[in-house]
């Protein structure tokens, strides 16, 4: 039998694994009576961990939210694994962030734990051409709990061109595509779906509603029909010789769109942050390829043919 202390936490870390426990489920994970149980969920609500108490036939308990963040016990695995995701920028836009929270998990981390962590250091991610914009966490979640809620919420939008202009919108969903997040909402003036960049919205004052009833729709599908290469500097209109399937199965959504001629030729429609970019990616497809616009890649693949036809000069 576990020494009380010990006890403690192993129950504190059962509670922390899901969301509902039966006294008795309880009592056999940590082989002592279901007594010894509610004396142990005392202690921890003399701690401060909020442990509710679940009514029905099934009753039993539930770790709670707190005023204050309580001590979060993670498994080897799960540790590791919160520790890859911080370190290679999951969380787009919140880099700055997620960098502060590595450096804290490193320090508590015992030393077993902390040699696998620091060989996390040898990963790296593909750089994007530019950063993401930079997200307030707070915003984040006051947007994500307002489409839990099915709150109506108003909010100031700035477009590309920084003009302000005052939304009354129904959120659905919070998507990340490529570099950015984006809040996909019912606009309720304008009558229709609308996604909006959520680093150009401001954020929503409360009080939120009223309450609405979630729609049905494919948010991350509307994302990146209405997103894809249109957030970039430069887009371009490419003619493929080879057949639209084969081009599609070579590329994702976020990189462009394919859109079939006939049977040996498609159209890729894509774009970038610079024209170098652009030229590698339609460098890679491995078929031949026709570029009319814009004028700076058609400069810049004639410039790339002449270099590499010196390459190989006898």
């Amino acid at each position: 039998m576990l020494e009380t202390s010990a006890r403690l936490l192993r129950l504190l870390a059962l509670l922390q694994s899901r969301r509902d426990w039966q006294g008795a489920e309880l009592a056999d994970e940590l082989q002592i009576s279901q007594r010894t149980v509610r004396r142990d969920i005392d202690r921890l609500r003399e701690l401060g961990y909020p442990v509710n108490a679940t009514t029905g036939t099934f009753g039993g308990y539930r770790l709670g939210a707190g005023a204050e963040l309580p001590p979060l016990l993670l498994d080897d695995n799960e540790a590791v694994a919160v520790a890859a995701a911080l370190r290679t920028n999951a969380v787009t836009g919140l880099e700055e962030v997620s960098l502060r929270a590595l450096l804290k998990l490193e320090q508590v981390l015992p030393s077993r734990l902390r040699h696998r962590v620091s060989a996390l250091q040898h990963i790296e991610s593909v750089p994007r051409d530019t950063p993401g914009p930079a997200l307030d966490p707070e915003l984040l979640s006051t947007l994500a709990a307002a489409c839990r809620d099915s709150d109506t919420i108003r909010f100031d939008y700035h477009s590309h061109d920084g003009t302000p202009s005052r939304r009354r919108v129904e959120p659905h969903r919070l998507v990340n595509w490529g570099r950015r997040w984006y809040l996909v909402a019912w606009d309720c003036d304008r009558t229709d779906w609308r996604s909006f960049r959520v680093d150009r919205i401001s954020p929503p004052r409360p009080p939120f509603g009223p309450r609405f009833t979630p729609r049905d729709f494919d948010a991350t599908t509307y994302v990146a029909s209405s997103t894809t290469s249109a957030a970039w500097r430069f887009q371009a209109r490419v003619l493929v010789h080879a057949p639209a399937d084969v081009i599609a199965a070579r590329i994702t959504a976020a990189v462009g769109t394919v859109e079939a001629v006939d049977a040996t030729t498609c159209v890729l429609v894509t774009g970038a942050d610079t024209v170098e970019t652009l030229a590698v990616w339609i460098g890679m497809l491995g078929h031949d390829f026709e570029v009319t616009s814009p004028p700076e890649l058609v400069a810049h693949v004639r410039t790339l043919a002449a270099r590499y036809a010196r390459a190989v000069q006898d």
